[in-house]
């Protein structure tokens, strides 16, 4: 009896066993996460109003691609020097800034009159916003809170925009299709701002602020201080990866996949589709659908990112759009056919599948500073998008139809495959102590 007291009490005294917690860097990814949905109200947009402005004001195809391509332009040079900036600042200073210029240039444009005022609002107020919100901010993200799980996280984060196309694709093409585009211009003004409060409450900068070490790291990393000039890091780390290979490679198929994505389809479907007969709410509908299966393409990718080569995976992907681009102009009419269908989800899981092993190749090329030099391949994504929303408007304009669009786009997907297969894998060396 005596014996069995004391190994009750010496069982009590001993220390329980800690409940396993969900690690902090999970909560920071998924305010990433909602935060990339807030400023994707955006990037629904453009497809939606090109018809309603073209009949409301009188303006060519052609001046409100522009207006678009100013936006993608800066959408992608924005993005290297806002990840020097969240070096700089931290995030939740440059990504709450972000969200409030989305919210202030899309809010303008319901009183906009002229189109020069078009590519101010919609061009460069909410350009910089996006570019800051940009996919360059995942990268920073997954970089400091995660040391295992990267390609899972990038991808999940990836996935955030087109979650948000598809949540508010329907909502903004029912609003349109009433015949006003500017509640839909408000919509995405308060989407940006509800964002905000959860941005600057719950995001925090680095795993340090909260006395944690990054997810799957054997041991505490303390926090860099403020990295000082951070225009300059950014243009001082081009120069470093422009004297590089695999630099042009990645800068090169990503901005033929910015011009297959963005620059095409986000912002040519909805009117290539109208041309045909098929009404804007469908088409929309369409498009939201791309962003449900993008979600689960993108994952899938950061998946298989984290088990297979990141170049042949690019090779496959892009070689897969380009196939679907070319079968497209067969396919659209006045009704969703099953054929359609079947390219929705196809070219929905490819969408941005692209983007984990972009990343991932960036990460093993460039190390410390890959999130900029991502930043910088993704400049020129939005260029690529930039030169196809703006050539695929006057294309409309002087053809009256989209079909050479799909044809060039989906050859450069082509020539994109085999740069992919270019890219060589960087030699593992070994550490000297001490050095």
């Amino acid at each position: 009896m005596t014996q069995t007291t004391e190994a009750a009490t010496v069982d009590q005294s001993l220390p329980r066993p800690r409940r396993n917690r969900i690690h902090r860097a999970w909560f920071v990814a998924a305010v990433a996460f909602v935060t990339i949905i807030g400023a994707a109200a955006f990037r629904s947009v453009p497809g939606l109003l090109i018809d309603p402005l073209h009949e409301d004001f009188g303006w060519s195809r052609g001046t409100i691609g522009a207006a678009v391509s100013i936006n993608l332009a800066l959408y992608g040079l924005t993005a290297p020097f806002a990840a020097a900036l969240m070096d700089r600042f931290g995030m939740r200073r440059v990504v709450a800034v972000a969200l409030t210029m989305i919210a202030i240039g899309s809010g303008l444009t319901v009183w906009m009159t002229a189109a020069w005022q078009l590519m101010l609002c919609w061009g460069l107020l909410v350009g910089l916003g996006t570019g800051s919100m940009a996919l360059a901010f995942a990268a920073t993200v997954t970089n400091r809170w995660f040391t295992e799980r990267r390609g899972l996280v990038t991808g999940i984060l990836t996935a955030a925009s087109a979650s948000g196309q598809l949540i508010f694709l329907p909502v903004l093409a029912v609003m349109v299709d009433a015949g006003n585009w500017r509640p839909a211009a408000v919509t995405v003004a308060l989407a940006a701002l509800v964002v905000v409060p959860f941005v600057w409450l719950l995001l925090r900068d680095h795993p340090a602020d909260v006395g944690v070490a990054p997810y799957g790291a054997k041991e505490f990393v303390p926090k860099p201080p403020p990295a000082l000039g951070a225009a300059r890091r950014a243009v001082t780390v081009l120069f470093s990866a422009a004297r590089t290979g695999p630099f042009w490679l990645l800068a090169g198929t990503f901005a033929i996949c910015g011009a297959s994505t963005n620059g095409l389809i986000q912002t040519h479907f909805v009117p290539a589709a109208h041309d045909h007969g098929m009404p804007v709410p469908a088409a929309a509908s369409l498009l939201a659908v791309i962003g449900v299966f993008d979600v689960v393409g993108t994952i899938a990718s950061g998946w298989l990112t984290d088990r297979f080569e990141s170049r042949r995976l690019l090779a496959v992907y892009y070689a897969l759009r380009g196939i679907s681009l070319l079968f497209l102009p067969m396919l659209l009419s006045a009704t969703v056919h099953p054929s359609m269908l079947f390219f929705i989800v196809f070219y929905g899981l490819d969408w941005v599948a692209t983007v984990p092993p972009t990343v991932a190749l960036c990460r093993e090329h460039y190390g410390e500073d890959s999130a900029i030099v991502f930043g910088w391949v993704l400049a020129s994504h939005q260029i690529g998008a930039a030169l196809v929303a703006f050539l695929g408007g006057v294309a409309r304009d002087v053809f009256g139809r989209y079909d050479m669009v799909w044809y060039a786009s989906g050859a450069l997907c082509a020539a994109a495959a085999l740069m992919a297969l270019v890219i060589r894998r960087r030699p593992v060396t070994p550490v000297v102590a001490g050095a």
